[in-house]
Parts: C-alpha cells; sequence; structure tokens
C-alpha cells in the first residue's frame, strides 16, 4: 500500500493527551484531545526496512527465511514493523499469548522451537531466567517495549526486497488460546493469509482509505493490506474486558473510525456507555464482533448508537476464519420469524466455504466414510473447509488427526475449496469464482473440526449451539441431534436464562461423568452481593423459566458465582469446565 497512497496515514499511536476540556463523550474526552504519533505508509515502510537492517544483522549474513521467530512485543509500532519485516524477509512469526500463563506459555515455546526471538527487555530477561526453555533461540533481537518505540529515523536505506515464498510456504505458527484445551500452534501457509484477506476484504466491502481500531493487536497487521489505517486503541490486550469505553468512543469519533474489531464483552460494554451518556458513532460503517456468541441485548437498538453500521458477527476460529457471518440487520429479520432460544445464529457460510454438519464423536474420524452426516435442523459437529482453513498444528500430530478429516473421495475435494460442484448431503456450499486479492487454491483434502456443536438450518445459515467439550450428556443415553433430546447444549439453554434482568452471565455445567450427568447452571447476578434469601428467590424464578422450555426443563440446580472464568484473549469465552469443577463442591441451591 505503501506504493499507492505513500503519504495517506497508516498507523496512528497514542502517546499523551492535549489540555483538558469538556464534552458529551464523558470523563476521558474531559482529559483531554488525543496526541498520536502518525506514520505515514512511506514512513512505516521505512520503519520496516529499518527492522529488515536490524534483523539481518543480527544474523550476520544468514538468511531469515523460513526460520522460526518467537515474537514477545507490545501492541504499537514494534509490533506491526517487526512483524511485517519478518514478513518481508521470509522468516516465521510464532505468535503465543503471553496472557494463558506461564506454565503454558513455556510449554508453547519448547514445542514451537524458535530460532530467533524478537522481544522486549522483559521478554528477553524471561528467554535468559526460563534458559532450557529457551534452549533452540540462537538469535536474541531487542526491541522497545514503549507503544511508540522506533528503530528509524536513521540513515536512508534501499529499500529491501520481498523474499520469494510459494502459496504453500509455511508463514507463520499462531497459538489457539487454550479456552478448552491446551493451546495449539496453528499453521498458516502464505495463500491461506492472501485468501482470508481476500474474503474479509470482499465480506465487508473494505475499501482503501477506511480507519481501523482494532481492539485485538493482531487484527491491525491486516490493514496495511487492506490500505486502512490503524488507530491503535486505549487498551490493555491482557484485560481487554477492562477498557475504559468512554476512551475508546473518543477515540471513534476524534479520528472518524469506519471498521473496528472487538469481543461481545468489550463491544457490550461500549453500546451501554453510549446509550447512557446519548452519544452516536456515525463514522462507523460496521463492528466486527467475535470470540464469543453476540447477546441479545448487543444485537438490539443498533440505530441508536451506530446510526449508519452494521454490526457483523464473523463466525470461525483460530483454525479457521472467516468461515460464516450475519449482521444485525439478518437478526432484526431473524427476529421476526426464527423461533427463540435456538443458539446463535452466525450466518451463511463465506464464497468458497463448505459447511457439514456429522454426528458428535469424541474420538478422531480419518475420512468422512467414517462419520454419519446430519441433515438440516439436527445438531452435531460443525466441520468445515475452503482455502482459508488450516491444515495442520504445530508438532502435534496426534491434535492433528483428531481434528482433520480427509475428504473420502477425492474427486469432492474440489466443492471443500468452493470450486464447482455440487454440495455433499446436507452441506451448506456457497460456490463463486475467487475474490480479487486472494487466492481461492485447492485444499488438499483436509476439513477441519471446530469442535462447535450446531446445525444448519433451511435457509443454509449456520445455527452454533456450544462447544463439544461443554455438551452435557445424561442419563438418559448419549442421543443428540434434538435440542430436547438427552444432550444438552449451552448456548440454547443459556439463551432462556440470559432473558432474565438480574443475570448477568449465566453457564450450563454437567455434574458427574458423561453419560449420567446432571444438567446444573451456574449464575453471574447483575448484583455484586446478595443474600442467600435473595438467592432463592431468583433461583425459583430460574426454575419457572426453565419448566416453560423442553430443552431447559431438566436443569433443577442452581449456582451462584460472582466473577466467571473467562478466556485471556477476548475476556468472552466462559470457561465452563472450570466452573463444573467449582461447583462439585459448592453449595446448590434448588427450587
Amino acid at each position: 500500500m505503501a506504493a499507492a497512497q505513500p503519504e495517506r496515514a497508516a498507523l496512528k499511536i497514542p502517546r499523551r493527551r492535549s489540555a483538558a476540556r469538556s464534552g458529551p463523550q464523558g470523563a476521558a474526552a474531559r482529559e483531554g484531545r488525543i496526541d498520536y504519533l502518525e506514520l505515514s505508509f512511506r514512513e512505516l515502510e521505512a520503519e520496516v526496512d529499518a527492522w529488515c537492517a536490524k534483523l539481518a544483522a543480527k544474523s550476520a549474513g544468514e538468511s531469515w527465511k523460513g526460520v522460526r521467530t518467537l515474537v514477545m512485543l507490545r501492541q504499537g509500532l514494534p509490533l506491526i514493523a517487526a512483524v511485517f519485516a519478518l514478513f518481508k524477509l521470509g522468516a516465521v512469526p510464532i505468535v503465543i499469548d503471553p496472557g494463558m500463563g506461564l506454565k503454558n506459555f513455556l510449554r508453547c515455546v519448547v514445542r514451537s522451537r524458535p530460532k530467533a526471538l524478537v522481544g522486549i527487555p522483559l521478554a528477553q530477561v524471561v528467554s535468559r531466567v526460563f534458559w532450557q526453555k529457551f534452549a533452540s533461540v540462537r538469535w536474541r533481537v531487542w526491541a522497545s517495549g514503549a507503544l511508540t518505540g522506533r528503530v528509524t529515523p536513521g540513515p536512508e536505506r534501499e529499500a529491501v526486497a520481498v523474499a520469494e515464498t510459494a502459496a504453500d510456504d509455511l508463514a507463520a505458527i499462531l497459538f489457539t488460546s487454550g479456552s478448552t484445551g491446551a493451546p495449539k500452534g496453528v499453521c498458516y501457509t502464505h495463500g491461506m493469509f492472501e485468501a482470508q484477506l481476500g474474503l474479509i476484504r470482499a465480506q465487508y466491502a473494505i475499501a482503501a482509505g477506511e480507519v481501523d481500531l482494532p481492539m485485538l493487536p493482531v487484527f491491525a497487521l491486516f490493514n496495511p493490506a487492506l490500505g486502512m489505517t490503524t488507530i491503535v486503541p486505549e487498551i490493555d490486550p491482557r484485560r481487554p474486558a477492562q477498557v475504559d469505553p468512554a476512551k475508546i468512543v473518543q477515540a471513534i469519533l476524534q479520528e472518524g473510525v469506519t471498521n473496528s474489531f472487538g469481543s461481545p464483552t468489550l463491544w457490550l460494554k461500549i453500546k451501554r456507555h453510549c446509550v447512557a451518556h446519548g452519544i452516536q458513532l456515525p463514522s462507523l460503517r460496521r463492528i466486527l464482533c467475535a470470540g464469543a456468541p453476540v447477546p441479545a441485548e448487543l444485537w438490539e437498538d443498533t440505530a441508536r448508537w451506530l446510526p449508519n453500521g452494521q454490526l457483523h458477527s464473523p463466525y470461525g476460529a483460530t483454525e479457521a476464519l472467516p468461515i460464516c457471518s450475519v449482521s444485525s440487520g439478518e437478526i432484526a429479520e431473524l427476529k421476526q420469524s426464527a423461533r427463540p432460544y435456538r443458539g446463535a445464529c452466525v450466518g451463511k457460510p463465506l464464497p468458497g466455504i463448505t459447511v457439514k454438519i456429522l454426528e458428535i464423536v469424541d474420538g478422531p474420524i480419518a475420512t468422512l466414510a467414517e462419520a454419519r452426516e446430519l441433515p438440516r435442523g439436527q445438531v452435531g459437529e460443525i466441520i468445515v473447509g475452503g482455502p482459508n482453513v488450516t491444515q495442520d498444528y504445530d508438532a502435534l500430530p496426534e491434535a492433528t488427526a483428531r481434528a482433520k478429516v480427509a475428504v473420502a473421495d477425492r474427486s469432492t475435494s474440489r466443492s471443500v475449496a468452493g470450486a464447482a460442484s455440487e454440495p455433499v448431503g446436507d452441506a451448506a456450499v456457497v460456490d463463486t469464482p475467487p475474490t480479487s486479492g486472494g487466492q481461492n487454491r485447492a485444499s488438499p483434502g483436509l476439513l477441519h473440526r471446530m469442535g462447535d456443536c450446531g446445525y444448519l438450518d433451511e435457509a443454509g445459515r449456520l445455527w452454533f449451539c456450544g462447544r463439544v467439550a461443554e455438551r452435557v450428556q445424561t442419563a438418559r443415553g448419549d442421543e443428540c441431534g434434538s435440542l430436547g433430546a438427552a444432550t444438552l447444549y449451552t448456548e440454547p439453554c443459556e439463551q432462556v436464562f440470559r432473558a432474565h434482568p438480574q443475570v448477568a452471565r449465566c453457564a450450563l455445567i454437567g455434574l458427574g461423568p458423561a453419560g449420567s450427568q446432571t444438567p446444573a447452571l451456574v449464575v453471574q447476578p447483575r448484583a455484586a452481593k446478595a443474600t442467600k434469601a435473595e438467592h432463592a428467590a431468583l433461583t425459583r424464578e430460574l426454575r419457572g423459566l426453565a419448566l416453560a422450555h423442553e430443552h431447559t426443563a431438566k436443569i433443577e440446580r442452581f449456582y451462584f458465582h460472582p466473577d466467571f472464568p473467562v478466556d485471556v484473549r477476548h475476556n468472552a469465552k466462559i470457561h465452563r469446565l472450570t466452573l463444573a469443577r467449582w461447583a462439585a463442591t459448592a453449595h446448590a441451591f434448588r427450587a
């Protein structure tokens, strides 16, 4: 993008605030206007080239192509410039979420075998203290811990040539958050990144010249290729749920932000702030909200605070993103026709993506021939295929075998990649030509098991019902498929109770071994403190809601927890298995 619009702002990073003033945005605005360090695309490219020179100096002439490089940087300029420099040199960045805890983090380091480390001073110290875990590291490159840390200005350098890479070459290793299992390194190829970029650009009609405020740092890396200006938000990525919504609102209004990504937890806080203060965000064209199902409160009344835009919920995972997408306009239409409490609609598959629903199997599925594909309307495990769907985990062949399914008849692999063919069974296939800017390469014939439960409706829309690992299998057997059967799914059940005004969050859990579990509900009340009598009264009301619906009628036990454990990346995914272990020794309320 530097050649196309070299003087346009590529990146704005907050560094201070100007003199205080009064304003409708709240306390943050009264602290003063946000002052940004601004870099044009030309200046950002120069910073990237300066990083290339810094990296080359460290390797003493040895090529960086294919070098596994652990990136331990904070959000801001060093992260963006260093990662783009690594891509330019053909290196393989490794991104591990530090919020997963030290023990898990160090395990991921050992497994990923980095040859180089690019990190802030604290990261370098950690690598020395735990030197045995970092034994594979030969090159250590120090980076500033400041948001605005620069390698330039310095002597002008010739532009660095981009290393030649093939579409199937390993481009990066991105670790999952480990919300329902051990974190795993997901292998991305250059072709997958290109396909992902093309899908995002086409699905959301993103145009060069737009302004983005990404509330997950890794999403800022898409923006230079999309031609968008990146506004770095005033947010701690380690604790996104603690964000001050007034600061986000001020940045959106001040900089004319047109696009933003964040979790439902974040956007619910921002919406409530806007509604409470009578604020609208007229510049926003789209909000991408992902990481957990979007609650009904966030879907409702978007026009009050988002007059010129749409709220979108893309569905996917680290291994496959995006797969489907649904907008606030579509949700409003569905509300008029669809029955409530049937799961979360995540929309139709994107062009070139295949979605199938298989009968749930807890072990590996080698090929589609070994699986039973379910008809529309029945709940099973969601599996997906397409040019943006990753094919393996790094150094985890057993995990890869559990998560991937080979297409039995290789002649059907064209439908997996989105080429012209007929849908197989009740799979939803959107069949269009490749989008401009992305390679719609043929998949080698592997589908990815999302680890999610869901179903396809008659219109081909996908409905999310929860995680496979978190389903509750009661004593009536392990039949699945119907929402009223022996297996209970988290999302359809929790939707019933989230409608209660005193419930902030709730989680369906299973007590006992699978196949003979007792379903129960853990509730995080809106009231910070409540007496046992108040909990008992709320229990009676929740039990009444449970009895009103076939698929929740068996829920008789209720627990109250002050603050749910959630994932570190989005602060949105509830750790239900952790809550189940807690509930095993906690006091249960019964109506």
